[in-house]
């Protein structure tokens, strides 16, 4: 090289491709990660660009929110971070208040109508919605009936069955149908861009393509244990270990959301990483009404696709790498920063070997949970060097980067993608 302070590497055999990026993953809070451990897993299952979630404190502003963030990754990230402020009082996510956050360099918030809170202030979001319209805001949102999912595990808990074995009957598919129905309906009334998070079955599914045919800006993200593990887990020794929202669900639904990967109707791929200790999973008091839900994923989210994915099948290798990386670049303001391989694009890179077969083990987890709910799985195609930003900061089980080098991305306002 001409340059002698170049890194010259040996990528023969191997797969060259752009860094992951997951929009959704909880760090800090109520979970034993924090962004340091978080990045650490995050690097070493081959993504460069991770996220967070926070709600607002009393009296807190979205901006607010934003700075307290960057000042956290700021000493404590590795991977590069988005960041998502989630909305539960739509008084504070004025149209002003919303251009301030595209200002600060994010560009999206979050809500959940699975909390009764939703539903007592319908008006006032739908308000919000087109606020965040105007202001070029990606509403992402949790799409559960409220009232259906309390409902129905109520009764569960009545009739004696409120144990975790129940949980799939707790929040059924019903309520993600009613709920994603909805939400499509308020797309409609103020076109504000909408981005299903965690969407879990074939019918709910069945709506968004309803409403993507038609022209509306809705997105589907879908999560590995929807892809990976059906609601027969709930029958086993440890229900506790495979709690998340929505629950799992059938072998039906788990093909249908296959195909849609496939057919380009599934948008992206996240973790929903939520990382606490088994033991913490396995709490014996929990019940269907009040639970630990998530689940550490970050480290084998995508070596777990790309095995059972792209070696099956039922993808193609580009396709993975819209759904782990491009796609959501897109979506979220990045692109073509992040998400390509490109002249004048961030170098993030990851350097895989697709024949490489490991067995996932417990041991070899790097978040602080310490345990994968696919431990024993064996896997084909790993990441064994991560380059984030030009810098290796993974390489065959190590991680070289240092806490303090992520940094908080400047995201653009929204902007509809070409896919």
């Amino acid at each position: 090289s001409e340059d002698e302070n170049a890194v010259v590497i040996d990528a023969g055999g191997m797969l060259v491709l752009p860094g992951g990026i997951d929009p959704h993953v909880h760090l800090g809070g109520i979970g034993v990660d924090d962004y340091t451990t978080g990045s650490a897993a995050a690097l070493a299952g081959g993504i460069t660009t991770i996220s967070n979630f926070s709600s607002l404190d009393e009296g807190q502003t979205l901006v607010a929110a934003v700075q307290e963030a960057e000042s956290v990754v700021r000493n404590e990230a590795i991977a590069d971070v988005i960041f998502h402020p989630i909305v539960s009082d739509p008084s504070v996510a004025t149209t002003d208040a919303l251009s301030a956050l595209i200002a600060a360099g994010q560009s999206t918030i979050k809500v959940f109508m699975v909390r009764s809170s939703f539903d007592l202030q319908t008006q006032e979001f739908v308000e919000m919605m087109r606020g965040a319209r105007e202001s070029g805001v990606l509403l992402m949102m949790h799409c559960e009936d409220a009232g259906i999912v309390r409902d129905t595990a109520a009764r569960l808990v009545a009739e004696g069955k409120g144990t975790l074995e129940y949980f799939a009957d707790a929040r059924p598919v019903a309520a993600e149908v009613a709920a994603v129905h909805r939400a499509v309906s308020m797309v409609e009334a103020t076109g504000v861009p909408l981005y299903i998070v965690h969407l879990s079955s074939e019918q709910a599914l069945q709506v968004a393509q309803h409403a993507r045919r038609r022209g509306l800006p809705v997105y589907v993200e879908t999560r590995p244990i929807y892809l990976h593990l059906t609601r027969e887990r709930f029958d086993g020794s440890n229900p506790g270990l495979y709690i998340g929202q929505p629950p799992l669900r059938t072998r039906r639904d788990q093909n249908a959301l296959w195909q849609g990967l496939a057919r380009g109707t599934v948008h992206v791929v996240a973790s929903d990483h939520v990382a606490y200790t088994r033991e913490q999973k396995l709490d014996p008091s929990q019940t269907v009404a009040q639970h630990r839900a998530g689940m550490s994923n970050l480290q084998v989210m995508l070596p777990m696709i790309y095995s059972e994915g792209v070696r099956s099948g039922r993808i193609t290798l580009e396709q993975f790498v819209a759904v782990t990386s491009t796609n959501a670049a897109k979506l979220f303001g990045l692109y073509p920063q992040k998400g390509a391989i490109a002249v004048g694009s961030d170098a993030d890179l990851v350097l895989w070997d697709p024949h490489e077969t490991r067995k996932i083990r417990d041991e070899d987890m790097l978040s602080s949970s310490h345990y994968s709910v696919y431990a024993g799985t064996d896997v084909t195609g790993w990441p064994i060097l991560t380059i984030r930003r030009g810098e290796i900061v993974f390489r065959r089980g190590e991680i070289l980067g240092v806490a303090g080098s992520g940094t908080l991305l400047h995201r653009s306002a929204w902007q509809e993608p070409d896919f």
